[in-house]
């Protein structure tokens, strides 16, 4: 009996022996194993790795949003005395005298040149005819020539006076064309954006507006005009930004921030949670395969919102790790 007990006694030994050493060399596979001095990081099996989470960085479009703030510079309302015309509320009175005086240049130099100046061409060729017919004499026709000169200096004139105008209209924002053709309920927003951001604007970009006086409302504008001009000062330039169908709520003088979206580039990116940064040096941990990652050195540019440029070290198509970064880093640099 006592023989029998030692048996059973020595089997459960050796089984217990037999079960550390099994447990012990399961730990140890486990284990990831670092090679490449860091590079490289292996784990024994897919289930090891779910742990890390990531994603595919693309070469995409970058976008950012410009703040700036503004204001509504004019709104068009229908004529109430019935003119052919829509009526332009200006909120600075310069403009509004400039945009009277044109129009009346405008209506100048019609009557001038369609109406006066063929008028006395007219005459011209028939006080010709007359002094050729001896009804007419010399003096008959300096006169006439006279008054046509006189009536193509007036011309000319107008001419200068209109271009006065209209580069004040521009200066401030304003094409005189867009005016005239302006329909009613439009309203016309003039903000500033820096010299070194206007490459990135055209015609056409919409732009999300808040107005200080309905901040629970949002509007939706877009830019159709840009200033040909740069404050020499504060080096910005004028954009104009038209409001349709805003209601006769909004007012002429009535302040708004204006989100403008401007296109970075096209570029790798990735998420700013993806990088390491050691030494100076700046590292990404890409997914070779289902069990294993590799460090990667990259060159990087600009932080815009929550992604990263990246302008060497990295292929579109490439998958990085984006949480768990730290474990990496710990496990590729010996932390």
């Amino acid at each position: 009996m006592m023989k029998y007990s030692i048996c059973i006694l020595s089997v459960l030994i050796l089984f217990s022996s037999c079960h550390r050493k099994e447990a012990k060399y399961a730990t140890k596979e486990s284990k990831p194993i670092i090679s490449n001095d860091g590079v490289s990081i292996s784990f024994p099996d897919e289930r090891s790795t779910s742990f890390f989470k990531t994603e595919k960085v693309l070469n995409t479009d970058i976008m950012t949003n410009f703040e700036a703030i503004g204001e509504i510079a004019a709104t068009v309302v229908t004529s109430s005395s019935g003119a052919s015309q829509n009526l332009i509320l200006f909120e600075n009175p310069d403009l509004a005298t400039n945009y009277t005086q044109l129009i009346q240049h405008q209506i100048n130099i019609n009557q001038i040149q369609n109406i006066n100046i063929r008028q006395k061409q007219i005459e011209l060729e028939r006080t010709k005819d007359l002094q050729q017919h001896g009804a007419a004499t010399g003096q008959d026709l300096l006169n006439v020539q006279a008054a046509l000169s006189m009536e193509q200096t007036n011309l000319a004139n107008e001419r200068a006076a209109l271009i006065e105008h209209e580069a004040k209209l521009e200066s401030g924002g304003f094409h005189p064309s867009i005016l005239r053709n302006a329909k009613a309920g439009t309203a016309y927003i003039i903000c500033d954006i820096p010299e070194n951001q206007i490459s990135k604007v055209k015609e056409g970009d919409t732009c999300s507006i808040k107005f200080t006086a309905f901040p629970e409302e949002k509007f939706s504008g877009k830019i159709d005009g840009i200033v040909n001009a740069i404050d020499n000062t504060t080096r910005m330039v004028k954009l104009r930004i038209g409001v349709n169908k805003s209601s006769s709520k909004l007012k002429a003088g009535m302040f708004a921030n204006v989100s403008i979206s401007l296109g970075e580039g096209s570029f790798i990116n990735i998420s700013k949670n993806s990088l390491v940064t050691v030494q100076g040096r700046n590292y990404v941990f890409i997914k070779t395969n289902s069990t294993k990652f590799e460090r990667r050195e990259i060159q990087t540019g600009q932080q815009i919102g929550d992604r990263i440029i990246v302008f060497s070290g990295m292929n579109s198509g490439d998958e990085i790790a984006v949480e768990g970064v730290m474990q990496l880093k710990g496990l590729s640099f010996g932390y």
